[in-house]
């Protein structure tokens, strides 16, 4: 049976309210709507005398400079040994697959959803899905009103984390009359929303300069202009000195470049599993859902940002975006 939004929002706080004892997980390189909406629950929780483990895999610690200044001392990265005790929590994670923890969650009997990507595949055992919410910051910001939890500093600070950067900072079609409400509020709870600011988009190490210029210098355009990609190199991060995270932000100026319909980083990586590529999409006119194209490649995302792990050469991988591209034209 198919529940309302209001259905499982009771569902969600109820199962959150009745439970003692909580595991929360997001996806493999969690950005800053993934940081935001898992400390910020586990504060939740605890304001509530919950016992709260918090998962990051040590592959995606320690974070990147952007989010070097969060709380990650109470993280762990092996799985509890009372696993099957615990309720397993989901938050901004579209399917189990992105998720480190997949082998352990599949069969959880009390597993959480909590999510707002339009392609979820609903697997929790309850799904608490809010497609037109701009972050699943958003999400835990409305839950954390239905468990009555008030909103101190530390909770806005990684609430608006997760707003301003799921948002594009206010830029994207998702910010909504109600994220900048939500906005209001945490600025409200005394948070210092340019502090913020600086510490993910400003105090630019200078590799990642160097990395932004070789970017841009390498920009190319695609049917007449309407697809415009980079293609990053492992030679590209050695020269430049820069680890790979460093690419955060790069799509966005590509994205800008009028006539642009599509924008793509496209960046090489080398693992246990050989040499493939790294494919972060975004839609510059609304028209085009890059998640399909995304889909296309083994991946997902929003209507406006995306991703894929492809491993295609090059040119083929060029090939499948613009085929994708001139499908939904």
């Amino acid at each position: 049976m198919t529940l309302t939004a209001t259905e499982s929002r009771d569902q969600t706080i109820a199962a959150l309210s009745a439970g003692q004892r909580f595991l929360l997980v997001t996806h493999e390189n969690p950005d800053g709507d993934a940081l935001g909406s898992l400390l910020a629950m586990a504060m939740l929780l605890r304001a509530l005398g919950k016992d709260v483990v918090t998962f990051i895999a040590a592959d995606d610690l320690p974070l990147s400079y952007e989010y070097d200044w969060l709380d990650t001392s109470e993280v762990v990265s092996q799985v509890p040994t009372d696993l099957e005790e615990r309720v397993v929590v989901f938050l901004d994670c579209g399917n189990t697959e992105r998720s480190p923890f997949v082998d352990q969650a599949v069969a959880h009997e009390q597993l959480l959803n909590i999510d707002h990507h339009h392609d979820n595949t609903r697997f929790g055992t309850i799904d608490y899905v809010v497609e037109e919410a701009s972050s699943t910051t958003e999400i835990v910001w409305d839950l954390a009103r239905g468990l009555e939890v008030p909103l101190t500093v530390e909770i806005a600070e990684v609430l608006y984390l997760g707003l301003i950067t799921d948002t594009g900072r206010f830029m994207y079609p998702n910010a909504t009359a109600r994220s900048h409400a939500m906005a209001t509020e945490l600025l409200a709870a005394g948070i210092d929303g340019n502090l913020i600011f600086r510490r993910v988009y400003e105090n630019l190490p200078e590799a990642k300069l160097h990395l932004f210029a070789r970017a841009l210098s390498v920009a190319e355009r695609h049917l007449g202009g309407q697809l415009t990609l980079s293609v990053l190199t492992n030679d590209d991060f050695e020269q430049c000195g820069a680890p790979s995270g460093y690419t955060e932000g790069i799509v966005d100026f590509l994205r800008a470049v009028d006539g642009t319909r599509v924008a793509a980083l496209i960046r090489e990586t080398t693992d246990e599993n050989g040499q493939s590529y790294r494919i972060s999409l975004r839609s510059s006119d609304g028209k085009i859902d890059v998640s399909k194209i995304a889909r296309a490649g083994g991946g997902g995302g929003h209507p406006a940002a995306a991703g894929f792990k492809s491993e295609l050469g090059r040119d083929d991988l060029i090939e499948l975006l613009c085929t994708q591209i001139l499908e939904q034209s």
